[in-house]
């Protein structure tokens, strides 16, 4: 007899897993105890974020120890009088409750592990200090993995290594989608699209307007500016001052139309979606905007474990240091809330709309001393990203194209893909990703040299942009090391099935 693909995951995990510590037997610091607080704890109570969560450290047992204000956070031998254990035990609705309500929670194993440890006299050896683990959360980070099947990557690998490692729990109430490609994400993208063709009503580039739409429930808004369907020479021709290898050979693209958001998607925007909690829709009667339930289905970040503009500001300013996964599920939920179809632009999409017509370095000219007038870059941005939309736009009416924040596209980067397209005219090439990096960004940034925010001028993304994360495996939302990075949206005036809509999602690569 052969058992369903979910038993038989649930089989091969037990196989792994028959021996377990009995709630009697003498636990083992290091095999037991380490594991929980570590995946658990230590991210908030480490040595960086100590001031901000009560000066209490639990990466080293000498602050673990430590008393506040006369009263045991852990009181060997006593558990119920060791605030470390009973913080587990309050209600979620109380401030002190732990984790707090935002974070995974502990199962009951978990918290049934240090209220024996401190039972048993809560022994710490004293080489023995902690570092931050990622938790796993089966919902966020296995469910998708083993509804997607197949192959899987090197960070998909990584994930499921730590799910087993941590005892891969399952919950009881958690099925795994079936019946279709995409499973349960599939049926959301259904679900969206079905909206997206009741709310959209323009049918051809003649019913393309500029547009601002405030987000439901929000005074947040963004502008929309329609470009043309056309023709233009991708990449630089090799007479172009410092022009790099990879923008060779210039080739002739067909765009469709589109609209592009006028600015970089900002703060005030992109944390609508990272904090839901925090905006929740108020009464939204008298709009005419959209919104649905299934916004509320599409995935989310964790809550970031920094301040993520990291203190260059956020009124008014992009959005930076998400990853391209990230852009793409925000590209998701708004389209789940307005009703129109967003997504990331392709590269050739992105430098279409950039040069807006001109077949110049810049849309504005050769010339790189009026770039200060257009850009925020090296020289002018002060060693920081600035507000949109304050420098002059470019032909088509779009703000900082170039500067500012460089901007995600949908494509993997590839220095050698122009050369298959030389002699030719290719219609919306999209290098669609197969692996986590490198993926392409443009526009150059507010820390970047003139020549990096050449219209043809590409980069691409790195792990070590997360060089500084401390989760294992690193987060799948947030870059460390890229305050230079941002994103903004597109809208084609085509409505793709929902297997296109699934792809540009998605990217074709779930997990960084």
């Amino acid at each position: 007899m052969t058992l369903p693909k979910g038993q038989r995951i649930i089989a091969a995990v037990a196989a792994a897993n028959l021996l377990v510590a009995s709630a009697d037997a003498k636990l083992d610091f290091v095999k037991d105890v380490k594991p929980v607080l570590e995946m658990n704890c230590v991210a908030c109570h480490n040595e960086k974020h100590a001031d901000e969560n009560g000066n209490y450290r639990m990466d080293n047992k000498a602050d673990a120890f430590k008393p506040k204000k006369g009263k045991e956070r852990i009181s060997p031998g006593h558990p119920d009088d060791s605030k470390v254990y009973t913080a587990l035990l309050l209600p979620l609705t109380e401030d002190k409750h732990m984790p707090p309500k935002d974070r995974p929670q502990l199962a009951p194993k978990e918290i049934n592990t240090i209220k024996t440890w401190i039972a048993q006299g809560a022994e710490w050896p004293e080489n023995i200090t902690l570092t931050n683990v990622m938790k796993v959360d089966f919902v966020r980070d296995v469910q998708p993995i083993l509804e997607k099947g197949g192959p899987l990557n090197e960070s998909d690998i990584a994930i499921l290594r730590g799910w087993l490692d941590q005892g891969a729990p399952w919950p009881e109430n958690i099925k795994l989608g079936g019946g279709k490609k995409g499973g349960k994400e599939m049926t959301l993208v259904e679900e969206i699209r079905k909206k997206v063709m009741q709310v959209s009503t323009e049918q051809t580039a003649a019913d393309m307007k500029p547009y601002t739409n405030t987000i439901a429930g929000t005074t947040v808004n963004y502008a929309m500016v329609p470009i043309p369907a056309g023709e233009f020479m991708m990449g630089s021709p090799e007479s172009e001052p410092k022009s790099s290898a990879d923008e060779h050979p210039q080739h002739k693209v067909k765009i469709e139309p589109f609209w592009m958001e006028q600015r970089e998607v900002t703060w005030n925007e992109y944390e609508l979606w990272m904090y839901p909690d925090e905006n929740k829709p108020k009464n939204t009667s008298g709009t005419t905007n959209y919104t649905s339930e299934s916004a509320d289905a599409v995935t989310r970040p964790t809550k970031p474990y920094v301040e993520m503009s990291f203190g260059m500001g956020k009124d008014g300013y992009p959005a930076i240091s998400m990853t391209q996964h990230a852009a793409n599920k925000y590209c998701e939920w708004l389209s789940a809330k307005t009703g129109h179809f967003y997504r990331l632009p392709t590269e050739a999409e992105w430098e279409y709309a950039c040069r807006a017509g001109t077949t110049t370095a810049y849309s504005f000219g050769d010339d790189a001393s009026k770039l200060g007038e257009y850009a925020w870059f090296g020289d002018n941005s002060d060693l920081k990203y600035q507000k949109v939309g304050k420098k002059k736009p470019n032909p088509w009416n779009l703000f900082d194209m170039h500067g500012n924040v460089a901007e995600w596209c949908l494509d993997q980067y590839d220095p050698d893909y122009y050369k298959q397209f030389a002699n030719t005219v290719t219609t919306e090439p999209w290098n669609v990703a197969k692996k986590p990096y490198p993926h392409a960004v443009r526009g150059g940034s507010w820390d970047a040299d003139a020549d990096r925010l050449r219209s043809a001028a590409r980069t691409n993304s790195s792990p070590a942009w997360k060089m500084q994360d401390p989760q294992l495996p690193k987060s799948i939302w947030y870059l460390t090391d890229a305050q230079f990075v941002g994103f903004r949206i597109i809208r084609p005036l085509k409505v793709p099935p929902a297997e296109e809509m699934l792809k540009y999602w998605n990217s074709s690569v779930e997990k960084e």
